[in-house]
């Protein structure tokens, strides 16, 4: 049976099995019907997230075990919740004094037991896996840090097995005896032998798409779901895998078709999530991104982002217009972060041309260009072929051959292009080529797109969200009522969300910062006053960080001395324009902490305070609207914890604190009510409930998002409420109701309003922005 509803906690050591089972009282007198853990397996010592996993065959010591899960599970299922599962199936963690089984590979070489587990290359790496762990290049001072320790090699923190039989060797021979090449960071952009998660060095791909790996790595997962200890389960970077149907069949198959599954697909634009795949649908970032954009003013934000680039002057693939930056980052990272990716690609590309006579003649370098010229094109996450062919064979071939000045040599765009799609055959070389192309791509899209543009093109940074538009991120309530009809036809038990452990900036963060898109003059003028009241001393190192910093410390309400810097210091780390993670600019960011603290934590707060005061009810408005919408809209609402009531958080760290029960507020009042609602009447919102849109008429029509759910509940929120205000309010602006008796779940004394007939918005939204409908049994 599906969830009605889930809540999720991030367990971590500082909030364990037994502090997640003492909150399960509170936690189900919201309403919810599951609760949704983050990953329970073994992971990297202290990890506060538990995606870096380092033995899948065991429940999580640092949270209490095995026993602290199932004791969790019996008080879940004694309050009348279930449980959801995180997996992940893609990675594991690459330190090897914490995964022992990537231990014994390093130990043993390929002939290990574990060597299948892992996705690793050896011929590429002459028959070695390079360790890219040290802190420079090695070299006298390397060596005198290493030093052998029994049947260890040690470095610093970082503890290595040694091959049978080498401890007694020099040390030169020593490293050259194993079966790692122990090697300078910098080295895994290019020389990496093993795929990894995204550019992350210390995470290595598992190769699932092996049966017995499979078996082996999904054996604990598997019998927690058949002890009735584990009812759902959420599938992290399905993208990631050599063949994602082909897993999700296997997953399914080896519970039995009885767990709700929901896979972290992000789905771009009008791209669909392949119809075959045996889950539930998607975790919700494509319902997220139309909510949030139902409060975004195109027209608004059209006239902010001509501010913005007057105020940053920011070069158009620099931050300036969203697809040159878009673009711009994607080939940074196939010539740099991603480079070992795409000479994995090259290698496998030049086994198929060397086995194919026909094929022979494209040169190394050609298949090279071919490779990255596609890969940037790839307007999607991962092609596939229920949607994705037609976008890489018309849009991002053409644009591909134009790298070629001789059209002859442009056809390895051809070959790239055809092998990528499996139209070249079967063959190991042909199959794996065709899974790792699409694994790059992935990568490549989120670290592109969600990690480096978003956080270069910024007129709205509430756009800037994981599975976003933020070239056109406003969404009418035609095209939202025409998303939930699909959801409700094909995918009505699919997961939803507003904020989660991933967002850059929680919903509400997000609801104070889309208000600007109503306000773009009243914006400016702001800018402009902070920025003349700022010392000259500690003025903004660059236009764009200004723009960036007074719109997170509005969304964030009242900056926190901790928080904000950490997450501004983030940004410009991931946009890479004056600092990066790898090539840190120490003047710089001492500039950026300057500012931030005379700036934003300085005396134009006063300033600030002023603003977001002045703002505060349209914030309210848009935040209550997407937090009612999330709630009655079709599929399963996941509240992440502490979101049932005000919660602001940016990145993470931020936004994966411990749980702490919050205290109650007008958030709280209305997500009781609705998920009160879901679970009296499950079958209005259930794999067989219906939607239909309810469309107002009057001059502020458009200010008004409604449907009903199943002839049985009706939503009804206000949009754009500063610009409804500034046009003179509701005036005659009125909704039909259904036939019938409607109740109002959300007021404090008894309001109800007979169907069949006009009911005046201003009349409806009289006490709040939002309404909650429910039929009154006749």
């Amino acid at each position: 049976m599906h969830p009605t509803a889930t809540y999720r906690l991030q367990l971590q050591p500082a909030f364990d099995f037994a502090a997640a089972t003492a909150a399960v009282p509170y936690i189900a007198s919201l309403g919810v019907s599951h609760l949704h853990l983050s990953p329970v397996l073994e992971a990297t010592p202290g990890s506060r997230h538990g995606y870096d996993v380092t033995d899948p065959t065991r429940v999580r010591r640092e949270l209490g075990g095995e026993e602290g899960l199932r004791e969790l599970s019996r008080t879940a299922r004694a309050h009348g919740l279930g449980l959801v599962l995180d997996i992940v199936p893609n990675h594991m963690s690459a330190l090897p004094q914490d995964n022992a089984a990537l231990r014994d590979v390093l130990r043993s070489g390929p002939s290990s037991p574990y060597a299948r587990w892992f996705d690793i290359d050896w011929e590429a790496g002459g028959g070695r896996v390079l360790l890219p762990l040290l802190d420079g290049p090695m070299g006298a001072e390397r060596l005198a840090a290493l030093r052998v320790e029994g049947t260890e090699l040690r470095y610093g923190e970082v503890r290595l097995p040694l091959r049978e039989s080498t401890a007694s060797l020099p040390l030169p021979e020593l490293l050259d005896a194993q079966w790692y090449r122990l090697g300078w960071w910098r080295l895994g952009r290019t020389e990496l032998a093993y795929r990894r998660f995204f550019t992350v060095l210390g995470l290595i791909g598992v190769r699932v798409e092996d049966p017995e790996v499979f078996d082996a790595t999904h054996a604990k997962v598997i019998e927690l779901v058949r002890d009735g200890v584990v009812a759902g389960l959420r599938v992290d970077h399905p993208d990631g895998l050599a063949d994602p149907e082909a897993y999700l069949r296997r997953l399914d198959a080896a519970v039995g078709g009885a767990c709700w599954t929901v896979v972290e697909k992000i789905l771009t634009g009008d791209e669909r999530l392949p119809p075959a795949w045996p889950v539930a649908g998607t975790t919700g970032y494509d319902t997220l991104r139309r909510i949030d954009g139902l409060f975004t003013d195109p027209e608004g934000l059209a006239e902010l982002t001509r501010r913005y680039r007057a105020f940053t002057q920011a070069a158009g693939d620099r931050g300036g217009f969203w697809e040159p930056t878009v673009r711009r980052a994607a080939y940074r990272f196939v010539h740099h972060d991603l480079a070992a990716e795409v000479n994995a690609l090259v290698r496998l590309a030049e086994r198929v041309c060397a086995d194919d006579l026909a094929l022979r003649d494209h040169a190394p370098w050609a298949l090279a260009v071919a490779i990255r010229e596609l890969l940037v094109r790839v307007p999607v996450y991962r092609p596939y072929p229920s949607g994705g062919e037609d976008v890489l064979t018309i849009a991002a071939a053409a644009g591909a051959k134009a790298a070629f000045s001789v059209a002859q040599e442009a056809g390895a765009v051809d070959v790239v292009r055809d092998l990528a799609l499996g139209r070249l055959g079967t063959s190991p070389s042909r199959d794996a080529f065709r899974a790792r192309f699409a694994q790059t791509a992935a990568a490549l899209r989120a670290k592109s797109v969600e990690d480096t543009a978003g956080y270069r093109y910024a007129p709205l940074l509430s756009a800037s969200e994981v599975g976003g538009d933020p070239g056109a991120p406003a969404v009418d309530p035609d095209a939202f009522h025409a998303h939930e009809e699909r959801l409700a036809r094909d995918w009505p038990t699919t997961g939803t969300v507003l904020t989660t452990h991933d967002t850059k900036r929680s919903a509400d963060v997000r609801a104070r910062i889309a208000v600007l898109s109503q306000c773009p003059e009243r914006w400016s003028a702001f800018l402009a006053e902070v920025t003349a009241a700022q010392a000259p001393d500690a003025a903004a190192p660059d236009p764009h960080l200004a723009w960036v910093a007074w719109q997170t410390a509005l969304g964030f309400g009242l900056p926190d001395a901790e928080r904000l810097p950490a997450a501004l210091l983030k940004g410009v780390r991931e946009a890479a324009l004056h600092t990066g993670w790898s090539e840190p600019d120490p003047a710089y960011e001492a500039a950026v902490a300057r500012f931030v603290a005379a700036g934003p934590l300085g005396p134009p707060l006063h300033t600030l305070r002023d603003l977001a005061r002045e703002l505060a009810p349209h914030s309210r408005a848009g935040a209550l609207g997407a937090a009612l919408l999330h709630l009655t809209a079709v599929g399963v609402p996941d509240l992440y914890q502490g979101s049932e009531r005000e919660y602001a958080a940016l990145v993470d760290p931020d936004n994966r604190a411990p749980f702490r029960q919050p205290e109650p507020d007008e958030r709280t009042v209305l997500v009781r009510a609705a998920l009160r609602l879901r679970r009296e009447r499950p079958g209005v919102f259930g794999a067989s409930g219906t939607y239909a849109p309810l469309r107002a008429a009057g001059a502020a029509a458009a200010h008004c998002v409604a449907f009903c759910r199943t002839g049985d509940v009706v939503t009804a929120v206000t949009r754009l409420s500063l610009r409804l205000e500034r046009a003179g309010g509701w005036a005659d602006t009125a909704l039909e109701l259904p036939p019938g008796r409607w109740a109002d779940r959300l007021a404090e004394r008894e309001r109800w309003w007979d169907g069949g007939g006009p009911v005046e918005l201003r009349e409806l939204f009289a006490d709040r922005p939002v309404a909650l409908l429910a039929r009154i049994p006749a």
